[in-house]
């Protein structure tokens, strides 16, 4: 690291950092219009709202955006290098394009491994704290499984229930299936169930046991039997926002929970796991892009540069929204549709730094 690194490590961090808080006051001041209707309505007091929603909103949305912040910001500070000549200075004092990458490449690095740690052990614990004051204040994201719900409670064991009301967490035309190597061995069929939240047990009401072996088949019926499940109310009404409360380790263990389960929400929670390294990762692809197109000096200068930025920038956004798209609502792997969109911009930013190079 020579001087000349030092002063574009500088100029990379310090143009980051000054857009990135630029940007957040903008959409801070945005949300605020947006939402004040319902902070006078809830009549929210403002230290709760700038210490339990807007400190915990701000390294959230940062984090999100973070790639393309960071792209914007080489765009500029590049561009506004390449048109004061001091690219050209650079290359004329004997330094190669591709040594030129090497303090943009650190940079890149640097803020895409400190995203990575604050979008995966930091900020969920923070996560909790603004969803919680959304639900209460904001709005409320619940999502309920209320009707013709199928579920693996545990390997081997399998549920379905007509309808559940979770209101009163009782669910109705309740039937509990064991399977032992894929053959059928107990059948438990019952009107309705009933969770105790005391003993943290289900109660099932007018039930029928019909067991399946060898020597035939046993009947057995009751009023009521109360026994434990792999199963709680909590696994029919959720929030959707429940995995950015939880770190890395936190997260694969409960999408290998709801896995078993066989929920209709995992691929969203697999999207979210891949987002958390993919878009890290994004933040160096798109720095490169940003030095090859923003390294030459342009008749239209910085605008022209700033527009063809800004273009690319949403475009990655709508690309990875299409790809998700595709994965929550066809076969398309979560991992492969979260990750296409870095693929091709690899494969973009290696045809443009080729081109930037000549």
């Amino acid at each position: 690291m020579n001087k000349l690194d030092w002063y574009i490590v500088k100029k990379f961090l310090g143009t980051f950092f000054f857009t990135l808080a630029l940007i957040l006051l903008i959409v801070i001041v945005f949300d605020i219009s947006e939402k004040i209707d319902d902070f006078l309505e809830s009549e929210v007091t403002i230290k709760s709202i700038i210490m339990d929603y807007y400190l915990n909103f701000i390294p959230y949305f940062g984090n999100l955006f973070s790639p393309l912040f960071i792209f914007i910001s080489v765009i500029f500070f590049t561009s506004k290098m390449a048109n004061d000549t001091e690219i050209i200075a650079i290359f004329n004092s004997g330094m190669s394009f591709k040594r030129l990458l090497k303090p943009f490449m650190i940079s890149a690095v640097v803020l895409g491994a400190l995203s990575f740690v604050l979008g995966n052990f930091i900020i969920p614990s923070s996560n909790s704290e603004r969803i919680n004051f959304e639900n209460k204040y904001l709005k409320n994201k619940r999502y309920s499984r209320a009707k013709n719900i199928h579920m693996q409670i545990q390997p081997g064991q399998y549920i379905y229930m007509e309808s559940f009301n979770s209101t009163r967490n009782i669910g109705y035309k309740f039937t509990l299936e064991n399977f032992n190597n894929g053959k059928l061995v107990s059948k438990l069929k019952s009107d309705y169930i009933q969770y105790d939240t005391l003993s943290h047990k289900w109660t099932i009401n007018k039930y029928e046991v019909r067991e399946f072996s060898n020597n035939g088949e046993i009947i057995s019926n009751g009023a009521s039997i109360d026994t434990s499940l792999n199963l709680s109310p909590h696994d029919f009404t959720k929030r959707k926002s429940l995995v950015e409360t939880m770190n890395m380790f936190e997260l694969n263990d409960y999408i290998a929970d709801e896995e078993l389960k066989g929920s209709e929400q995992l691929v969203y929670h697999q999207i979210e796991k891949h987002k958390r390294v993919a878009f890290p990762f994004a933040a160096i692809i798109l720095t490169l892009i940003a030095v090859a197109i923003a390294s030459r000096k342009t008749r239209g200068g910085i605008g022209i540069h700033l527009g063809i930025g800004i273009l690319i920038a949403f475009t990655y956004i709508l690309f990875m929204q299409v790809s998700t798209t595709f994965a929550t609502n066809s076969n398309l792997a979560p991992g492969l549709a979260v990750w296409i969109p870095n693929l091709c911009y690899m494969v973009l930013a290696g045809v443009l730094l080729y081109k930037a190079s000549k």
